[in-house]
């Protein structure tokens, strides 16, 4: 296998102990990891028994720290991705990477799944609005880290300009799943005669939790810093403030701690609704030791508006920036989640 560099990647712990301390409970989120588990590797390999040996080689590397954490937010003709392009697939082998990339990501409406193909279609009309062919669903890469099995680790990774996707496993177990980075230009558009937004629901309730703060708690989590950006992009790893900062949870009352939940739900849903939900009950037990920043308004669609929840685990950003293709288009999203105990399973700290 090739040892290269790697765009995107993302890990957690083993969320089914975490989850519970109780034996049935426990049993039964090993015994749906494990069956969960099979049907991923099964589908990977799948998928690359459609391709030839070539295309084997380009979609097959080494798992190595390097290549774990080497990802961008650029088009792939700006920053050049492992992996296989999915243009390049043929219809056998596109539906075969499809039903894999259904697999490990959630149902909920507008996430998982259906917020990719959204996000991939917003590409799709980005580049009908700029020569040259570097935007696209069909510019976005899929690699595998390592080899599909129940021994050892591997990694299986989507990536692209606005979205890169990342699953990481470890002997049967799924260990990982941040950072997961998505991003959308513009906020809403028309594609084949319908209307999307992906990223809307983040957008939504995020701005519902700042909306949700009083004037006094809104103080508190100001931030004096402007945020143009996400603080940790992709090249920044492991650089997580060693103060926590803005409005600790704890002090909110129950509906204000609903909407902070709602928010983060809107991230975990994006994963396979099973590992998604034992994360978010992770998530619920730091809540009164996580924190909320932002500056600008709480619509979260102003250039330079910026939220983040930052807990002894979850990270959380989302910014508001001007367009790059489209420059008087005020809703260019950019997000990020990471986590400080478990980004890359731990690798490369």
């Amino acid at each position: 296998m090739k040892n290269k560099i790697l765009i995107g990647f993302f890990l957690i712990t083993n969320w089914s102990i975490g989850y519970s301390t109780n034996c049935s409970k426990l049993i039964t989120n090993e015994l749906i990891n494990s069956i969960k588990t099979e049907k991923v590797i099964s589908l990977a390999n799948t998928f690359k028994a459609t391709l030839s040996s070539k295309q084997i080689t380009e979609l097959q590397f080494d798992y190595t720290a390097e290549n774990i954490k080497i990802w961008s937010n650029l088009p792939a003709s700006l920053f050049p991705r492992l992996g296989i392009r999915i243009g390049d697939l043929n219809e056998v082998q596109t539906q075969a990477i499809k039903n894999l990339i259904k697999e490990i990501t959630g149902t909920v409406q507008n996430e998982g799944w259906d917020e990719i193909q959204q996000v991939w279609m917003a590409d799709d009309f980005l580049n009908t609005k700029e020569e040259g062919g570097k935007y696209g669903a069909g510019n976005y890469y899929v690699a595998f880290l390592g080899e599909p099995s129940f021994n050892g680790i591997f990694e299986i990774v989507v990536t692209g300009h606005h979205y890169t996707l990342a699953n990481t496993y470890k002997n049967g177990k799924l260990i990982g799943v941040t950072p997961r980075f998505e991003a959308v230009e513009p906020y809403s558009f028309q594609y084949n005669n319908k209307t999307y937004a992906p990223i809307s629901q983040e957008r939504d309730a995020l701005s519902a939790l700042l909306n949700g703060l009083t004037e006094a708690q809104l103080s508190i989590a100001k931030s004096p810093i402007t945020y143009n950006n996400i603080l940790l992009t992709p090249s920044k790893n492991w650089m997580f403030p060693v103060e926590h900062q803005g409005l600790q949870i704890k002090n909110l009352n129950q509906l204000q701690k609903k909407l902070v939940l709602n928010a983060i739900k809107t991230y975990t849903n994006d994963i396979n609704d099973d590992d998604g939900k034992l994360i978010l009950a992770i998530y619920e037990a730091d809540l009164d030791s996580t924190y909320i920043l932002f500056n600008g308004t709480t619509s979260l669609t102003k250039q330079n508006d910026y939220i983040r929840i930052d807990g002894p685990k979850i990270w959380l950003e989302f910014s508001v920036q001007r367009g790059q293709v489209l420059p008087n288009e005020p809703y260019h999203f950019h997000s990020i989640w990471r986590d400080r105990q478990s980004d890359y399973g731990g690798t490369g700290k």
